[in-house]
């Protein structure tokens, strides 16, 4: 454990980002799994829906730097292709 007033500051403060990327990642991960739920049910108005929020989610992530932004790019074109070829 840290030995420092400044360590000890710090460990929590790592440990607040960590709970709070995880968050934010998991909100990602569900946005995602929203749209291929949409998709496999066969509905498009819903699935158009999810992926329009979807993509909000991952140019958020990938601003903040949770993910790359290149990362995000493929899922949206990913989702894109599935949703159009519905």
């Amino acid at each position: 454990m840290a030995n420092t007033a400044q360590a000890k500051k710090r460990a929590l403060q790592a440990e607040k980002h960590r709970q709070h990327n995880a968050s934010l990642r998991s909100r990602m991960r569900t946005a995602v799994k929203k749209v291929f739920s949409a998709i496999q049910a066969g509905d498009k108005t819903a699935a158009q829906g999810a992926f329009q929020s979807a993509v909000s989610l991952l140019d958020s992530t990938a601003n903040k730097g949770l993910i790359h932004k290149n990362k995000a790019a493929r899922h949206k074109s990913r989702l894109n292709t599935r949703v159009r070829a519905m």
